[in-house]
Order: structure tokens, then sequence, then C-alpha cells
């Protein structure tokens, strides 16, 4: 017989060991593979788009393949090719009114890196990052580069989104906010009032800070920026107070813009220095967007038109989707079941509400938790969602995210009717 080999654990950096993986992947992924075994399930777990549904700009489409039937195929340049950084410096213009030239933006493959590289450059281990909960990814990124993280756990009242009194007992020992408008998960975003408290804030800590000490930053996330409804209006700190221009590293792109979240072209912006040393650490990395897709990307981004025309279509759509399940969830509100919702206003996402703690099934099960609440709906509405505790919040918190991005108009009444059954079937 062939002698066995030995096994024994291997050892990693504690950082790797004690790594969390996605939550929301994982939850996503165990309902697609339901799915592939042919259980019909509406899953809107995942913050993406199914492309059969939200395609990409088709001008997109047309630039991505012209760029490589020329041959577009070898390493791009490490902040990104001059084309694309000049069409973000005139994104940034007629968009958000603001002006960044070509050597203070830097392009990435989508957001992730961009905001993996603020975090390292501007962290030291031990360092400490502000953020709410619920958000995206702010804690793996905290543990990533050695940080601490600074919780701030946020309410419905309040729409979920942070305010300057939340912070304020925290800014003397921190050197990272980190913040998202539109946010992830909830769809909601700052009013002009609350980001600019927000905003005096940072600059009254930074004047109180020596020049050798390190300033308190601010991350902002603004992927969703384009993706607001209504009167909704998406503000930022450097149009409210140009002074935080100096502290102030925006993160951006495609990705949810244009449906494009596969093309990976995403950009951040803000101070040279730092800017500088952010494309230093992913040279390294080799956290580049690929080279066609930038060639592409920079070309469509000149056509001024087409994205007018693109995001209307794109928008009215979205808009239609998170309208009719917030309507649907009212009503089931006013037959007396125990759900809520926020009226939307921006990204791809409506905030709802179970409150399902100590509701019988038919079969005689009680439900103690959000998880069993989570399984319940999964399993007799058919309906996946993520509770916000995969976003960092309480356990016991009610709320979910609810993301339309694979979500037809025709189905959205059968999963409100399915929901209607389901709660039914609970005493």
């Amino acid at each position: 017989m062939p002698q066995e080999i030995a096994t024994r654990e291997l050892l990693v950096s504690e950082m790797a060991e004690n790594l969390i993986g996605s939550e929301i992947i994982k939850l996503g992924g165990e309902i697609n593979e339901r799915i592939r075994r042919g259980e019909k399930i509406f899953n809107y777990t995942i913050g993406d788009f199914d492309p059969k549904v939200f395609p990409i700009p088709a001008e997109l489409t047309d630039e991505i393949i012209q760029a490589m039937h020329e041959g577009h195929t070898n390493y791009p340049t490490a902040n990104g090719i001059i084309e694309l950084r000049k069409e973000v410096s005139s994104f940034i213009k007629n968009f958000f009114s603001l002006s960044y030239n070509t050597d203070e933006i830097l392009i990435t493959s989508g957001a992730r890196p961009a905001i993996y590289a603020t975090y390292i450059t501007l962290l030291d281990a031990g360092d400490k990052v502000i953020f709410p909960v619920p958000s995206w990814n702010n804690n793996h990124y905290t543990h990533l580069s050695h940080a601490q993280s600074i919780m701030i756990e946020t309410s419905a009242e309040n729409n979920f989104m942070p305010t300057a009194d939340d912070i304020r007992p925290h800014v003397k020992e921190a050197t990272l906010i980190s913040l998202c408008s539109p946010l992830n998960p909830t769809g909601t975003v700052f009013s002009e009032e609350t980001l600019t408290e927000i905003c005096d804030l940072v600059l009254e800590e930074n004047n109180r800070r020596s020049p050798d000490e390190k300033p308190l930053y601010l991350m902002y996330d603004q992927i969703y920026s384009t993706l607001t409804f209504g009167d909704t209006k998406h503000v930022n700190p450097v149009s409210l107070r140009p002074e935080m221009r100096n502290y102030t590293i925006f993160v951006d792109g495609l990705s949810k813009a244009f449906a494009a979240t596969g093309v990976r072209v995403g950009w951040t912006f803000g101070p040279q220095s730092i800017i500088d040393k952010m494309k230093a650490i992913l040279s390294h990395v080799g956290a580049w967007a690929p080279k066609a897709e930038q060639v592409a990307s920079a070309r469509y981004l000149s056509q001024q038109h087409n994205i007018n025309r693109y995001l209307s279509h794109f928008k009215n759509e979205i808009d239609y989707r998170l309208e009719n399940f917030y309507k649907g969830f009212m009503q089931l509100k006013a037959k007396g079941y125990a759900v809520d919702a926020i009226a939307p206003q921006a990204a791809i996402y409506l905030t709802v509400s179970f409150d399902l703690d100590g509701k019988k099934t038919a079969d005689g099960k009680i439900l103690r938790n959000t998880a069993d609440a989570t399984a319940y709906i999964l399993e007799e509405a058919k309906m996946g969602i993520v509770p916000f505790y995969a976003f960092g919040s309480s356990p016991d918190s009610k709320w979910y995210r609810l993301s339309v991005g694979t979500c037809t108009r025709e189905e959205i009444d059968e999963v409100i009717s399915n929901l209607d059954k389901a709660l039914s079937k609970l005493s």
C-alpha cells in the first residue's frame, strides 16, 4: 500500500487567518446553486445586474470590440491611459462641477482596488477608521489594512445615514472617515445639511492637528451618484466645502452608472500627492483596468448624447422597480403585516424590514431571530435578500437590502403575492 502522506495544519498570516469572506457573496452563491438545480427563486441579494435585463450601453460594447480588434491587449500605463483620464476629468466636471486634472485621477479595475488603495495608503497598523453600519465592506478593508474599526450604528430615523453628532465623539482618535452616498446597502443619500456638518467637523479637526500629525481624511464612495430618483440630489464634500479638497479621496467608476460591473473600469481622484502613492501601490498589485476597456471607456465617455440617453432609460427602469416594490411593501404593511420599507432615493437598493421574531409558522416552528426570518422568506416566498447584519449592523436588526439589478418588471407582482401568502401563514 502506498505510504500515507502526513498532513499538518499550514499556518498563515494572522490577517488571512481571521479574514471573513463576503457574507453577501456566500448567500447569493447558495441561492444561485439552488436556482441552477431548477428551483424558482427571486435572487435579490447581489448588488449586480443581469445583462439580459440591464445590458451595458450598446456603444460601449461596440467600442470594447473595436479596441480588441485594434490590438489594445498590452499593459496600460500604471495610472490609466491619458485619453481615459482626460474623459474622466470631463465627466467629473459635467456631472459634479468638480475640476480635477489628469494627474489627480487614477484608473483602477473597478472601485474595489481604489478603496483598498485608499485604506493601504492612508492607514498604518492600529490607525482608526470611522464608518457607519450598515455599509459595504468597510469592516473587511479595515481588517486588510491592519487598522481598527470605529463602527457607528445608524438608524432608520436618519435613513441609516450617519450624522456629524454620531461622528464627533471619535474624530480626535481617527485617521479616516469612510462614507458612501448613495449608500450601499440602503439606497439612501446624504442631505446637503448633514454632509456640510460632517465636512465642517473634519475641517475643524484638521485645523486642530499640528502639521506633523497625519490629517483626518475622508474617503467618499459615490459609485452610485448618477442613479438618483425623484427630487433626490447627490451632494459631495468638495462642492459643499472647497477646503475639503485637501482631505477627500473620491471613489467612482462605470460599474453602477452603466450596469458595467464586469467591465472593471473604475477611478479615484483626490490630492495628487495621495493619488501618486496609490498609483505606486496598485502598480505592484497590477490592479489596473484592462487596456481595451480603458480605450473603449474613453471613447464612450466622450459621447455625451449617448450617455444621457442611456442614463435616462436606465434610471427610469431602476426607479420603476424600486417604486413598485416600495408600493407593494406599503400594501403589505397596510394589511397589518410586520413589514416596512424606506421610500427609494437612489442606487439599485430598497431598504425593507421584516419584524417576525416570535411568529409561528404553519408547522409550529417559532421564528426566533433575523436568521430564522431570512430563511423563512427564502423558503416560503422564494425571495432572497440580505440582512443588514451582513453589512455590520447588529445581529438583531430587522432591516434588509433588496437589490433590483436582476429584477424584471413582470416579476414584481408575483414576488409581492408570494410575500403576502408567506406572511399570511404566520401566527
